[in-house]
């Protein structure tokens, strides 16, 4: 079953600024490569400026910046820069920028002057941002990180998201702490800000109790502010060995009320110099790569009308974007 498909989250950028000689095409490499892409459907492909927290991050952020712009002009039949209001039968494959982890905006010794510096020459390099996540698993300086316990939304999470108030960039809550995220809701709320809140490429912790997932009052707080949630296809947030419940986070999503909110997030990144070996495989081979999409929707058009297959794919996604920047 083909539907054109939006995908929120890979990380294609990070993969390709730690191997400068390394090729988007490469199917041996990394599951989002472009012919994956192609055979899935795939429209438009979120691309994670990611680092992690350490001193170069802006440096590693700023440089996944120009590497988005370069697959654009270096690939013109291959890629475009998604807009929010381009046409999903567009045959190349729009990219839309994010950021995983606000240390590539900001590391820990940054001043403001310097934080505001780099969010703006990112926003320049890359015409929008799909959302920002202000961690990844640790700690840093806007917030606690999603293995953190017990570390909440620190003063510099604060002003960031103040910054990012009526920008059109949404807050991604993925990596993010219980404490963080109840900080972010909060802050948002008793401040007024104008920041929609999404969760880019989480799952349910009710179908598998992993802190990666997401508790459902977190899922139907996101509901209830029309955001919207990837679903992830890593092996280790869906259950480690049971590839079917793939299905079962995408259904929960549907029962807590997120039909308009579920999409796909599938978080595809380089997994071959990963040290954790009792990580591998990352994925079942249900999900091990973008070209996927297709029988993936076929086996849930047992459970779901063409309808709610056709927003879980893309329109969800889509018509959270259009709205935002209408």
């Amino acid at each position: 079953m083909t539907f054109p498909v939006f995908d929120l989250h890979c990380d294609l950028l990070s993969y390709l600024i730690k191997y400068p000689k390394a090729d988007p095409f490469n199917t041996e490499k990394i599951a989002c490569a472009v012919p994956f892409l192609q055979q899935g459907n795939v429209k438009v492909q979120v691309c994670a400026i990611y680092t992690d927290v350490r001193s170069e991050s802006m440096q590693l952020g700023l440089g996944q910046a120009e590497l988005f712009s370069d697959l654009v002009r270096k690939y013109p039949e291959t890629f475009y820069s998604y807009q929010p209001d381009s046409d999903l039968k567009e045959p190349k494959i729009g990219i839309f920028a994010a950021i995983e982890n606000a240390a590539g905006i900001g590391n820990e010794e940054a001043k403001w002057s310097e934080i505001y510096r780099q969010f703006d020459l990112i926003l320049e390099k890359v015409g929008q941002l799909a959302y920002i996540s202000l961690t990844h698993h640790t700690e840093n300086r806007f917030g606690g990180g999603n293995y953190t316990e017990g570390i909440g939304l620190k003063d510099d999470g604060k002003k960031l998201l103040e910054y990012m108030s009526g920008k059109k960039i949404p807050i991604d809550l993925s990596h993010t702490s219980d404490l963080l995220a109840e900080g972010i809701f909060n802050h948002i709320s008793s401040q007024n800000l104008k920041i929609p809140v999404i969760a880019s490429h989480s799952n349910y912790r009710a179908i598998w109790n992993h802190k990666r997932n997401l508790s459902d009052e977190f899922a139907q707080e996101i509901v209830r502010q029309e955001g919207i949630i990837g679903v992830n296809f890593l092996r280790a947030f869906l259950d480690n060995d049971v590839p079917e419940r793939l299905f079962e986070h995408i259904l929960h999503g549907f029962e807590i009320g997120g039909e308009k909110a579920q999409c796909f997030g599938a978080d595809f990144f380089f997994t071959k110099d990963f040290p954790d070996k009792n990580r591998h495989p990352f994925y079942f081979p249900l999900t091990e790569n973008a070209s996927k999409y297709p029988s993936i929707l076929e086996e849930l058009n047992k459970n779901l009308t063409e309808y709610q297959l056709q927003n879980l794919a893309s329109e969800n996604a889509f018509h959270f974007y259009h709205k935002l920047h209408r």
